[in-house]
């Protein structure tokens, strides 16, 4: 069984291996890779809470403290959100509600101001709502959180695969 499965394990990585294989977040050889370029992407301050939340979420991923590089490029990111009612239940006095989080992104190169890529993403996240203020106001708060993370990994990964097909 270990036999078999060192088999597999070297035929994997020698089909990979030939294909150009190349891990998204790897050092790509003396221009540092996708996480260097991460690094000097600046992210503004936003106008409103949700764009804060995503903010902050995308400086988190892509320029972790102490791995900050001088701004190269801009990241713009103008967040939307909507809510809508669900579901209903007569029964409990219970509201489904739905917290959908849109926004478009666009990378720009500082200095020029060239848009280098751009693009928009969504979350779509569900709560409840009890009809106790304090906790129907945190069960939204904790939604807009979930959306906003997703939204903000989604823009970091789109961003990451920019720079990775760009050293191609």
């Amino acid at each position: 069984m270990a036999t078999r499965r060192s088999i597999v394990f070297t035929a994997l990585a020698a089909v990979l291996g030939g294909c150009g294989y190349r891990p998204l977040y790897g050092s790509g050889g003396v221009d540092g890779g996708v996480k260097s370029e991460l690094a000097a992407v600046a992210v503004p301050e936003p106008q409103s809470r949700l764009g804060q939340l995503i903010r902050n979420d995308l400086l988190s991923t892509m320029r972790p403290p102490g791995q900050a590089l001088p701004d190269r490029y801009a990241l713009l990111v103008v967040p939307a959100v909507t809510e809508e009612q669900a579901i209903v239940n007569e029964s409990t006095d219970t509201l489904r509600k739905a917290l959908r989080v849109n926004a478009s992104y666009t990378l720009k190169e500082f200095g020029s101001g060239k848009v280098l890529s751009s693009g928009k993403t969504f979350s779509q996240v569900s709560y409840d709502e009890t009809g106790q203020s304090f906790a129907d106001n945190q069960a939204k708060v904790n939604a807009t959180e979930r959306a906003a993370k997703e939204v903000a990994q989604d823009i970091a990964t789109r961003v990451a695969a920019y720079f990775s097909s760009k050293r191609s």
